[in-house]
């Protein structure tokens, strides 16, 4: 069969998907010279129809053609709405080995989705015309030949970069038209605006929006008048107070979103060249940005001290991984191992009722995990250890499902993440991280069914000092809040004269005064986090903590903290020297990972020791030898 027999035979079919979806395979095989499945795996081993396959709610279901490492491949009949198959396929991919493609048709196209672990995901899409007159042929031939054509050169993290790019210019465009007509607009209200943007951009991609909505509001304007300029405001206006309580916007519905993002319709005036810089921005996939990055990314955009930071290094999922990971995960992970046989055998027994009854357990212990990053920054540590529990939830679901038992429900939120943040601007942005995390999260596994209101309040991420509290000159330190793990990057200062440089000799004085009893005047800024989070375990109040501090912290007066934290407790895991990204650069850092002494495997620098010692060596301890 030839390309114009191909597109002539099915340019004219409007059956079913029940009724052609085999032969139509069967014909794509034919196109592309590549045997149909019954002809190359009789046995159905690694190509076949009609392949079964889990949910990760554990209900069962079926993918229209399967071909192992390469590609899943799921039919609608024609005119019909192919996310929904591509949904479909979402749900089945790990069950059958998350293949590089996942590809929807209905017989008049043929859409090719990319599925590569941490790249931008790509869409292609095949129809008759790209068939006759494009590289429609060779892209299908290469899905079942070489999947790899299709792996995107660009990272995620490349992606989230050229997206934060494109909003620079809108920030910046902004704050300096602001600044030189002489207006004076609170920063924590500009901060609200421009995430309110960045989020209606990320919703429209994520078509939380109608289609397209917001780019078309945008472009309706183009011609950057003053009175275009004015109807946008008013338009834009009406648009955040549709999503605010949820409503009608011109012909379209809007669902409720809130969560105090939209909590009011403020927009400020803006200059004419305002609608050029977001229609930039509009033309990106923001779908597809990294939420344990770009919250970084974004904070250097709008916060005028750290724009020169933007585009050096920045902390990657991997490298916060090393601290989510043993502190926060591992002990789950040692828990759902002994979990899982526990209910093999109760099932093997026919215990259903009991099985299931200690699944749900467990998935409730994950879902009430209280997580607190004390210095949290954009959100970074809070999406990863989100998006960490999420993961572990759903390999819970999936295992109900596989053994036949009832379905536990997806219950992991944000409302389980604390945080303690000063600057307005991250303070901001770290509360819809963890929002675009959660939602890109849910639609990327199969669990896009979201209710409304669509986001939530986050008061647990609060704006405020976490090491210093003065109220009426009143000068007390402030409590955390009771929460079972503690992780996060703290800032590093350096001494005395370095902080007092930054935070000045009041605040210092006031600091060294609060914390004299336990603390000298000579320890990092750092060291204040450590000793905090190890009176909260000290007074039950948390159970594991993992923070970062400048690799100084083994010695001098530094040390001192690592020293009190081995008397009311002990470190289990320590990395010495490692590099870190730190405000935008490169630095080397130690990683400790303490709690009250239940620990007993320790890991220093990756490897297994019997014990850590306060200057993060595992040989004998002279840290507390005295000089002859």
């Amino acid at each position: 069969m030839n390309v114009q027999q191909f597109v002539s035979k099915w340019k004219e079919i409007e059956l079913s998907e029940i009724a052609v979806a085999q032969s139509h395979f069967i014909d794509v095989c034919s196109l592309i010279g590549h045997p149909a499945p019954t002809d190359a795996d009789p046995k159905g081993e690694f190509f076949t129809f009609e392949i079964t396959a889990e949910k990760p709610d554990g209900e069962p279901g079926r993918a229209d053609a399967w071909y192992k490492g390469k590609f899943i491949w799921e039919y609608k009949r024609p005119g019909s709405d192919l996310g929904k198959a591509y949904n479909q396929l979402l749900l089945y991919r790990e069950s059958l080995g998350n293949p590089p493609l996942l590809i929807t048709s209905d017989t008049h196209d043929i859409i090719i989705h990319t599925n590569f672990t941490n790249t931008a995901k790509k869409i292609h899409i095949i129809d008759f015309e790209r068939l006759l007159k494009g590289d429609g042929f060779n892209l299908l031939k290469n899905a079942f030949y070489e999947p790899d054509f299709f792996k995107p050169d660009e990272t995620q993290e490349h992606v989230t970069k050229a997206t934060a790019d494109t909003f620079i210019s809108v920030a910046n465009t902004l704050q300096q038209w602001l600044k030189a007509n002489g207006e004076s607009k609170q920063s924590e209200r500009l901060a609200h605006f421009i995430i309110r943007l960045l989020f209606s951009l990320f919703a429209e991609d994520m078509h939380l929006l109608p289609a397209n909505l917001f780019t078309q509001l945008v472009n309706q304007y183009r011609q950057g008048t003053t009175a275009h300029l004015d109807d946008f405001i008013v338009s834009l206006r009406q648009l955040f107070s549709a999503m605010r309580d949820g409503g009608i916007f011109g012909f379209h519905r809007i669902h409720h979103f809130n969560g105090s993002l939209f909590d009011d319709d403020f927009v400020p005036d803006m200059p004419t060249d305002i609608i050029h810089k977001l229609r930039e921005a509009c033309k990106q996939d923001w779908s597809n940005i990294d939420p344990s990055i770009f919250g970084t990314l974004f904070e250097r955009i709008i916060d005028v001290s750290k724009r020169a930071q933007l585009g050096l290094h920045y902390t990657s999922r991997e490298d916060i991984s090393l601290i989510v990971e043993p502190v926060l995960m591992q002990p789950l992970r040692n828990k759902w191992q002994i979990t899982k046989q526990v209910v093999r055998e109760l099932c093997n027994e026919n215990k259903s009722d009991e099985a299931h009854s200690i699944l749900e357990s467990f998935s409730n212990e994950i879902a009430g995990i209280r997580v607190l990053d004390p210095a949290c920054g954009s959100g970074n540590f809070l999406y990863v250890s989100l998006q960490r529990l999420l993961d572990l939830q759903k390999e819970v679901i999936a295992f109900a499902g596989q053994n036949n038992l009832p379905t536990i429900p997806l219950t992991v939120s944000p409302a389980q993440l604390y945080g303690i943040e000063l600057n307005p601007y991250a303070h901001e942005l770290a509360q819809i991280t963890v929002w675009i995390g959660y939602l890109q999260w849910r639609f990327d596994n199969g669990f896009s069914e979201i209710q409304e209101p669509i986001l939530r309040p986050l008061h647990n991420i609060e704006r405020r000092d976490a090491i210093i509290s003065t109220i009426n000159h009143n000068v007390t330190e402030p409590q955390w809040h009771e929460v079972d793990v503690i992780v996060g990057n703290p800032p590093f200062l350096g001494g005395g004269r370095r902080m007092r440089e930054e935070l000045g000799d009041e605040y210092v004085e006031q600091l060294f005064e609060l914390y004299r009893e336990r603390l000298s005047g000579g320890a990092d800024l750092v060291c204040y986090w450590f000793e905090k989070a190890r009176a909260m375990l000290a007074s039950t109040k948390a159970k594991r903590v993992g923070l970062l501090a400048t690799q100084s912290i083994r010695g001098g007066a530094n040390r001192q903290v690592l020293d009190r934290i081995k008397q009311t407790g002990d470190i289990f895991m320590a990395w010495s020297d490692r590099e870190w990204v730190q405000d935008g650069v490169m630095v080397h850092v130690s990683m400790v990972g303490f709690d009250s002494g239940e620990e007993t495997p320790k890991t220093l620098n990756g490897q297994p020791v019997s014990i850590i010692n306060a200057d993060l060596t595992s040989s004998l301890d002279v840290t507390s030898a005295k000089q002859l």
